[in-house]
């Protein structure tokens, strides 16, 4: 009997390479890992002919349009791929009976809440990153109610382009360097969050009834600022690189970011029992791999 296929969108991207990590412990599936070359999900035909081949049992979509600050200027690229694209595999998903997770943003928020964003906070993005994303859960709700959503934060990995790996080498090469102090948040390890969507799926795989659709927040445990984490890296690397905090108004950027970014992830951990390790204690295993 063939094995249940699981679609990866992404693959390239922070998530979907750790994903291609935990493939080999989950040899009951076959895993199908797709880019913007050989399936770019913004193209009908590209989703039909791989869904037609595959009969996936799974998708899960680590595809984004993620240069936040180009997204200012590049609107149109930026909702082909975050909104329109998942719409398409939404409705392949539908069609094939494929169980549907897609990886959403908490830049669909604008980052004045007092507490953290539970599921149902009203959304309002501050820049049309975030005004993407939004468009793509959107359609994915209405075109797949089944599909699960998990918005993530500030995520980062031994792979690609991301905060740590930028700070480590800004602090190997400048004896001081300034980080915004007045944005917070939670860091999200993509190693923890693709284990956690693995999990969704082994356990939906051994029951149906254990597939819970709707709007889920996973990040990692703690509430930091991105001042406090650069801080953390320096610790943990040992660098004597001096780390100075400054407001957000001294680091303009293209596109305005959320001051308040932190996730309530009682929802995730409840429905289904995924453990959320603490921020620094994910921080400190990453790197170790970079190390």
């Amino acid at each position: 009997m063939s094995k249940p296929v699981i679609i990866v969108t992404g693959a390239n991207g922070q998530v979907g390479q750790e994903l291609q990590v935990l493939s080999a412990s989950y040899t009951a599936f076959e895993f199908v890992f797709t880019d913007a070359d050989n399936m770019p999900i913004n193209e009908e035909a590209a989703v039909q002919e791989i869904f037609a081949t595959h009969r996936p049992a799974f998708c899960l979509n680590c595809a984004a349009y993620t240069a936040v600050d180009k997204a200012e200027t590049d609107q149109e690229l930026a909702f082909s791929v975050n909104a329109e694209g998942v719409r398409i595999l939404a409705l392949a998903c539908k069609n094939y009976n494929t169980r549907f997770i897609h990886i959403s943003t908490d830049y669909v928020f604008d980052g004045q809440s007092p507490v953290p964003y539970k599921e149902d906070a009203p959304t309002d993005p501050v820049n049309q990153y975030g005004a993407s994303k939004l468009k793509g859960e959107q359609l994915c709700q209405q075109y797949n109610p089944d599909a699960i959503i998990i918005r993530t934060a500030w995520v980062y990995s031994s792979f690609g382009k991301n905060f740590v790996k930028t700070m480590m080498k800004l602090m190997a090469e400048r004896p001081a360097i300034s980080v915004v102090n007045d944005q917070v948040g939670a860091p999200t390890y993509a190693a923890d969050l693709a284990g956690c969507m693995m999990k969704i799926v082994a356990n939906t795989q051994a029951s149906t009834a254990n597939w819970h659709s709707g709007m889920y927040h996973y990040s990692n445990q703690g509430r930091i600022s991105w001042f406090d984490f650069a801080v953390a890296i320096k610790e943990l690397t040992g660098s004597s690189c001096t780390v100075n905090p400054i407001p957000s108004e001294q680091f303009p950027t293209p596109a305005k970011r959320p001051s308040f970014s932190l996730l309530d992830t009682n929802k995730i951990r409840q429905t289904f029992g995924c453990t959320i390790p603490d921020w620094k204690e994910s921080l400190k295993l990453c790197i170790r791999l970079l190390n």
